[in-house]
This record gives structure tokens, sequence and C-alpha cells, in this order.
């Protein structure tokens, strides 16, 4: 059959030509491909080489940090592969071996080492045995797990220890074990040859395994008879072992244990353990302190704490303890309770005269009479130097009280003879009753005390009950301190210049400073309402290195020829330390010596101390003036002028006021006036007040007058005025 012919004839396929920038346009993908395959393989190379960079960083630092941490290890380290060769070894190991420090290497041999340290001479176990020494070094390194001691040449012990690693290779530990070794000689030898009884305890089951000299010596067993013993056995009273029990190590140490020694005595122990091992077992060592005599001696001494070592008598501490006890239970049963403060009168004048034998006696004396004054349940007991207190419970009546005051103050009157002294002293009390006057031991006692400083400013022989207006004062006068306190801390006080005036030529030579206190809401307050607070509290010593200071500060500004006197009070002698307050404040403020002028009162010479002459010598010897105030008043004495060259003596004014009409006051001023002459003395006058007694004073030959009458004190404002316009009159006279 024949097929249809086409229509159509298939032309043969031709290439397609095209132009260049048609084949540039189609192979510009294909060659992109390609570039960006290229790039990501670099990409991947640089990633792969930093982090090959970072992972050998990182290896780096973990080895230097692996370095760092055994280098810093108190003990040595070293390292060894499977054939003994040094890997890594720490500063440690170093310096324990480091006379052969050099050698370790890594791939060095541990044996070559050992032998050149052994030629070295680094092991003096291997003198004359060295490769036997070092065959059995190397075989103890083939045996790890095993401790054992090496000592080298400086004396010093090693311990070794050595363990496998899992590749077969060494680690080695060295511990520097000298001081341990040197200890358990130490322990031998203090324990046999120490002074201190010492007895060696299994911990099993308490048995004496050993004993030292001294525990033989002073128990009087012998070794044998101590082997056969327990610890318990020489235990006077059934316990568990001094090392056992729940009481901290603290408390077993201040427990008190009785011993029995070998014959029969009881002992007071206190025991000091410690665990140790001894012949590779645990076991305790005790130190056995005897303290019998300590303990009778604890015993005198709680006595002593709490009596008076004269008397005999309760001190303060315990009549405070026992009042206590008995207000507590007198609040329950509602009684009752007085105490009643005591103080012999006149009896630092029988010290002074008589000595301190005649004062101890007297108050023995004291002691028996007030104890055959009282019942049997009243307590008596000694404060201090002559103050006594006496407390009664079960007080019906106020009454019955001044009965056993008045009773008392009889009793001790009555005249006392001793070593031939007939000696007569009296007494004042102060009585204060609770519940009414206090609810404690402490406001019971203190209100007592108050109410005798009234019985003995009321005169001696005498008592006194405690009164609410007492406390009152006593309040304010603790008010007074505390503010006080604060003025001198904030610099409030202020010193007050009165003139010291030439009576011939009239003109003023220097400035006395008086301390003035201008309080916030009190005002001025007069110096007599605090100078005796800061002396009972001893505040005197800051007011007076304040006003000095400031006075001294002042004074540096006025005219050369004018100078400053400053009171000192006897107390800021006693302190120690006043010539270097003078000097320091005459450093700072640049006055010159010779213009300040320190008064003192002869209270202060009383004693006679010589500390208290040296510093006045000394405080002259820098060129200060020293002047005695108030000469003539107390305890006036000629002697006291020949004791210190005073510069000045300033005539009290209770022999000034008055003094034209009173004839006998005329003629002391004209004795003290001469004697000033005759020893070269400047002359004084205070509290000049009237024309009649200036003329007086001109006439009897006064050096100087003080007082009212040329001036009260003033700020230092004023006083610069008051300078100013003394210069300006003497110009004026001159021209």
């Amino acid at each position: 059959m024949d097929r249809p012919k086409p229509k159509h004839k298939i032309k043969k396929s031709l290439p397609v030509r095209t132009n260049p920038s048609a084949r540039k346009a189609h192979a510009a993908p294909k060659l992109e491909s390609k570039a960006r395959n290229a790039a990501a393989e670099i990409g991947d190379i640089v990633r792969t080489r930093a982090e090959v960079e970072a992972a050998l960083a990182e290896a780096q630092k973990s080895d230097e940090r692996l370095r760092e941490a055994i280098d810093i290890l108190p003990q040595g380290i070293v390292f060894l592969d499977a054939e003994g060769r040094y890997i890594l070894c720490n500063k440690k190991y170093s310096e324990i071996y480091h006379k052969s420090a050099d050698l370790f290497r890594p791939g060095a041999y541990l044996k070559d080492t050992l032998r050149i340290g052994v030629e070295r001479g680094d092991y003096p176990e291997a003198e004359g045995r060295e490769e036997e020494w070092i065959a059995e070094r190397l075989a103890k390194l083939n045996r790890p797990g095993e401790r054992h001691e090496q000592t080298l040449s400086d004396g010093r012990v090693i311990l070794i220890e050595e363990r496998k690693t899992g590749d077969g290779g060494l680690i080695g530990l060295r511990v520097d074990i000298t001081e341990l070794k040197q200890r358990e000689a130490s322990f031998r030898l203090l324990f046999d040859g120490n002074p201190v009884p010492m007895i060696v305890c299994a911990q099993d089951d308490e048995r004496i395994i050993s004993v030292n000299d001294a525990a033989l010596s002073h128990y009087g067993y012998s070794r044998e008879d101590f082997q056969k013993l327990k610890i318990a056995h020489i235990q006077a009273f059934e316990s568990e072992a001094p090392w056992t029990g729940d009481q901290t190590k603290e408390e077993r140490v201040a427990r008190t244990w009785k011993h029995i020694k070998a014959d029969g005595s009881l002992i007071d122990v206190a025991i000091y353990s410690r665990d140790l091992t001894f012949d590779d077992k645990p076991a305790v060592l005790l130190a056995l302190m005897d303290i019998t005599e300590r303990k009778r001696a604890e015993a005198r001494l709680a006595f002593m704490a709490q009596h008076d070592g004269l008397t005999g008598l309760p001190n303060r501490i315990l009549l405070r303890q026992k009042l206590d006890e008995l207000l507590v239970s007198t609040r329950r049963s509602g009684d009752k309770v007085a105490v009643l403060f005591l103080d012999l009168d006149n009896f630092k004048a029988i010290n002074d005269t008589l000595g301190h034998a005649i004062g101890d006696k007297l108050l023995k004396g004291v002691t028996k009479r007030l104890k055959s004054s009282l019942r049997e349940d009243d307590s008596v007991a000694r404060l201090g130097s002559d103050e006594f207190a006496v407390v009664q419970a079960g007080v019906q009546r106020p009454e019955d009280v001044a009965f056993t005051a008045r009773r008392l103050i009889d009793a001790i009157g009555e005249p006392y003879l001793f070593d031939g002294h007939t000696i007569v002293s009296g007494a004042s009390i102060g009585i204060a009753i609770a519940p009414g006057d206090g609810d404690d031991a402490e406001r019971l006692l203190k209100n007592a005390d108050m109410a005798l400083s009234r019985a003995k400013s009321e005169g001696h022989g005498t008592f006194s009950f405690f009164e609410s207006e007492m406390d009152a004062r006593a309040q304010t006068r603790r008010r007074i301190e505390i503010d006080l306190r604060d003025a001198i801390e904030n610099s409030v006080l202020q010193p007050y210049y009165q003139p010291l005036v030439d009576l011939k030529s009239g003109r003023i030579t220097g400035f006395e400073a008086l301390v003035r206190w201008p309080h916030p809401e009190r005002g001025m307050i007069p110096p007599g309402e605090f100078i005796p607070v800061a002396e009972e509290t001893g505040l005197i010593n800051a007011v007076g290195g304040l006003m000095l200071r400031r006075a001294c500060m002042d004074a540096a500004k006025w005219p050369d020829d004018v100078r400053v006197a400053v009171n000192l009070s006897p107390l800021q002698f006693r302190v120690g330390n006043l010539l270097s307050v003078v000097m320091d404040a005459l450093k700072h403020s640049g006055l010159s010596p010779r213009r300040l002028e320190l008064e003192i009162t002869e209270t202060l010479l009383l004693d006679k101390s010589d500390q208290v002459l040296a510093t006045l010598h000394a405080l002259r010897a820098l060129g200060v003036r020293i002047s005695m105030d108030d000469f003539g008043t107390g305890y006036s004495s000629l002697s006291y002028l020949r004791s210190f060259p005073f510069d000045k003596i300033k005539i009290d004014q209770s022999f000034v006021r008055g003094l034209a009409s009173n004839h006998d006051a005329q003629a002391i001023v004209r004795s003290i006036v001469s004697l000033g002459k005759g020893l070269g003395v400047t002359i004084t006058a205070e509290g000049v007040e009237t024309e009649d007694e200036l003329s007086c004073l001109r006439a009897e030959g006064c050096d100087e007058g003080q007082g009212f009458l040329f001036s009260k004190a003033r700020a230092n404002g004023e006083i610069t005025q008051l300078l100013l316009a003394q210069r300006a009159a003497n110009d004026q006279a001159v021209a």
C-alpha cells in the first residue's frame, strides 16, 4: 500500500547564528555561578583556617591555664610519660629539688636526673650505695600507689606518692613534711621531759598506754601501775572521759576534774586534750594541770573582790548585790528597807597628822563599833576611804531609822586610844528608805549619798533623810554638766578680761582672763555655778585648756607691753601634760612667754608634790610668770614662798573690802606689801571697788590693783578699744 506523500518537506536544522553581544550575555550567568562557588570555597577555607587557629590558641591557653594551676599548688607535681621521661613539673617541684632543677627538661629521663643528683650529693641516703639506691627508687616508681619518704642533703624530708595515668604515664606528688617530722621528734622530747604531767590514752577503751615522768612523780603511781588503769580509775567521781561528752572543747577545758593520787589525796585538775596517733592507733594526749592551789587562790580573790581588804566588810559590789536581792523579796512582802550612808568626820586630817597606820586602826575600830551597834540581820559595808553603808530590812517607821543613826553617831564619836594617841572622830549619816526613796539599788544608794552630802553641809555629827528637792538639785547639776560638755565641744565658753592697773601711773599693765558662759537659754551663767561642776567631773582640764588657748590668741594682738593672766586649777597639774598644753598655746598664738602670767592658788602646794614644783620651774624657765592668787586665805604659809620663787602675789579681796576702816586688814596688807618688796615680788590687790580702798593701797605701796573701780570684766572687742583709748591718751600727754 502506498504511503501518502507529505505535503511539505522537512528542512534539516542548521546552527543559529547570533551576534557576539548576544553570546556574551548568554554566558554571563554561568561565569557568575562559578565565581560564587569559588568565593564560597575560599570562604570555607578561611573559616576553617580561622577555626584551626582559634582551636590552637585555645589549646595554648588551656595549656597555660594548666601550667598556672599546677604552679600555684603548694605540693610539688611532676608528669612522666610511660618511658619515665619528664613531660611537665610545677614550680614547687623545682623548689623542692632546687639543686637538680636545671635537669628537669621535657624528654629527660628521671633515672638520669637521679643519677646526676646522686653524683652531686643531693641524696644522702644513696651515699656508699649509689646504684643500689637508684635501683630501689626506680623499683618504687614502677610500683605506684605506695607512699615513701626521701631525705635531701639540706635535711628536708619529702613525702612521695605516685599514680599511674591512663596512657601508662605517671603523676608524682611531692610534699615537704620536714616540719611535721620535726614536730613528731619534738613531741617525744616534750612529752618525756615536760614538767606538766601528761598521759596518752587509747581512744577506744580509754586505757592509759603511756605516761611521762612528771605524771609518775605528781600522782605517785609507778609506770606499770598506770598502764593497768583507765583514765576513769584516777577520777574521783564517775564521769565520762575528758575528751568525750556533749560539751565543746572550750567548755571541757574550763571544767575542773577531781583526781585521786596514789596516796588517796584529791587534787583539782584542768585537762587539755588533743587527738593524735600513737603507735599507729587513735589516741588522746592529756595534759593534766594541777590547779588545786589556783582554786584556793581564786576563792581568796573572789572573797577579796567582794570584801574590803582592811576591815573584811562587804564592799560596794557585794552590798549592791545583797541590796538587789533584798529589794526583790521586799517587793512581795511590802517591807521597807533603809540604807544609811556614813562618812567619818576629819578622817583626812587624822591620816595626814598621825599617819595611815593610825588611820587604818581607826577604820577597824569604827567597824567593830558599827557591828556591835547593829542587829544581827543588818548588813554593814565599807564603800571607800572613810565611807560605810548600813542596810536595814523590816523597817517600820522613819523614827526607828533615825534612832539607829543617832546610836551609830554616838558610838563612833566615843574616843579611841591607839599607840598612845587619843583620837576623836565623829560621823555624818545620810538616809534613804525604799520604796519611797527608790525601789532599786542604784537609785536608793544614790539618794542616800545625796542625803549624806546634805548632812555634811549642815555640820558634823548629824544625819539627814533624803528629800525630793535633793534629787532636783542633783538633776540641775547633771543638766549643767551635760550643757557644759556641749559648750566645751562647740567652744561656746569665752574669756572676759579685767584690767590690772599700775597704781602709780594708772596705766593698764595687763588683763586677767575670766571664763564666761553665754548659755542660749539661761543667759550668762555665773562661774560659781559651773566651775565646781567642772572640777568634780574633770571637765576643768578642758575648760582651762580652752581658756588658755583663747587668751593667748587674743593677747597676741594686744600691744607688746600688755600681759594676760590665766587661772590654773590644781586639777590641771594632776593630768601631767600642763607644760605641753602651755607650750602648744604659746606656739599657735605666737605670744611671747614673758607676756603670759599663770595664776595658781595655795592649795596646789599643799601636797608639796615634786611633780608640781618641777612643772612650775619648767614653766618659769620658758619665761612664763607665775602668780600666787588669793594669798592670805585658807592655807597660807610663808613656806610656800620658800618652795617656789613667785613673780607676783595677789592679795585676796577679803582683805581689801572696807580696807579704809579696818585696821587689822590694813596691818595684813602692809605686811604682805613689805614681804613682797623684800622678795622682789609684784603685789596686786584684788577687789578694789572704792576710792578709799585705792588710796589706802597706794599709801601702803601696793604695786597693782584690780576691781570694779577700774573696770568690770569685758569681752575682747571692748579690750581692744580700751587699749586704743589708753594709747591715744598717752600720746596726747607726751605731745
